[in-house]
């Protein structure tokens, strides 16, 4: 065997033999073009070094012959498996396709992220539960302070900004019921819209989008950047559970706060609907606040304060789940931020609909 890259032909067989490296081939291409009997087998056996540009050529002859190539090592094979699934023609524009095509794919791929997504979330939701276990089962691993400074960033930052929201939407529920019940002369039903619309379905709902907005992308963003600088790999290094250090903390608090900013947003709403009624209907906050007692059942104000921890925990637990999957660049982490405020929306709506079923059918109207 010498160093450099030989071969000879033994009846149909080319056995192939020494340095096939892009340093010792030589002219050895030159010479195996010039190769024009039947070649039935290709023997590798007698190489002992072999890199890109000597797979290549051994492939190229292979090829050219229909000849099936044996004897290489075990790295050797990988290599050259590799330089023949490179050999793959490659078209400059993508072939076409009809239009019909291209939308069923596009929807049958988003239907599959869909449903990944969900089968994620379900199962992130699990973990979370089974980590709020181990804290019942373990007080001391309770994080109290983590779960306090969630409170600031969660409910009481939220304030301002929520009770303007409310404000206004008290004022727009009740100026555009006024406009459309003075057709029939029941002006004074408009309490009853304002009322029964804050506390069953929109002072909940509104609090709910505007958290998922505020907090849940907020948790997605930070989760998803301690992700990308390592620092949840370094918790589980040490021993600790980021599910109980992040998420649970962050979890509880929006379960807990969901509840006091629904009922905050809801007063402020019927504030802002009672100074409308005062300015444009001349009723007087007393005959208002009359009114409300009167038309509003105790149901309706139940059915918020059970929503509202649903959607905290919902909103919650879908920002985490997206920060957690940070990976590669930064990019990923506005992505999935993106990402944590659709889905917690898009939750809250469908369950809020499950709710309003739900809430008729046992008789809560």
């Amino acid at each position: 065997m010498t160093d450099g890259a030989t071969f000879d032909q033994d009846q149909d067989t080319v056995r192939f033999a020494g340095d096939l490296s892009l340093a010792r081939l030589g002219t050895l291409p030159d010479r195996l073009d010039r190769i024009d009997g039947k070649v039935a087998r290709v023997d590798m056996s007698g190489v002992h070094r072999i890199d890109t540009v000597g797979a290549w050529v051994v492939h190229r002859f292979a090829a050219r012959h229909d000849a099936p190539v044996e004897g290489l090592s075990a790295d050797g094979q990988h290599l050259f498996d590799q330089v023949v699934q490179s050999d793959t023609p490659v078209s400059v524009r993508p072939g076409h396709q009809s239009s019909f095509k291209r939308v069923l794919g596009e929807v049958g791929d988003a239907v599959v992220v869909a449903g990944r997504t969900l089968y994620g979330l379900l199962g992130f939701m699990g973990a979370t539960v089974i980590a709020f276990g181990q804290v019942i089962r373990h007080p001391r691993r309770f994080r109290f302070n983590a779960v306090v400074h969630e409170f600031e960033t969660v409910g009481v930052s939220a304030l301002a900004i929520l009770g303007l929201m409310g404000f206004l939407i008290g004022m727009v529920i009740a100026q555009q019921g006024a406009v459309q019940l003075r057709q029939f002369g029941a002006e004074v039903f408009t309490i009853n819209l304002v009322g029964r619309l804050t506390f069953r379905e929109l002072g909940v709902l509104m609090t709910a989008i505007m958290v998922a907005g505020r907090s849940g992308s907020a948790f997605a963003a930070q989760l998803g950047t301690m992700k990308l600088t390592e620092e949840i790999d370094a918790m589980r290094t040490i021993g600790v559970s980021p599910m109980e250090a992040l998420v649970l903390p962050r979890t509880l608090a929006a379960i807990v706060l969901m509840p006091l900013l629904g009922f905050y947003t809801s007063m402020i709403a019927l504030i802002g609907g009672g100074l409308l009624s005062w300015i444009t209907l001349e009723i007087p906050p007393v005959t208002f606040v009359a009114r409300i007692r009167e038309v509003v059942p105790i149901t309706d104000l139940y059915i918020g304060l059970i929503k509202a921890p649903v959607f905290g925990a919902i909103i919650a637990i879908a920002g985490c789940f997206q920060g957690m999957q940070v990976e590669a660049d930064a990019e990923q982490v506005g992505l999935r931020t993106t990402s944590a405020v659709v889905q917690g929306i898009f939750l809250v709506i469908v369950l809020d609909a499950f709710f309003a079923v739900f809430f008729t059918w046992i008789g809560w109207n």
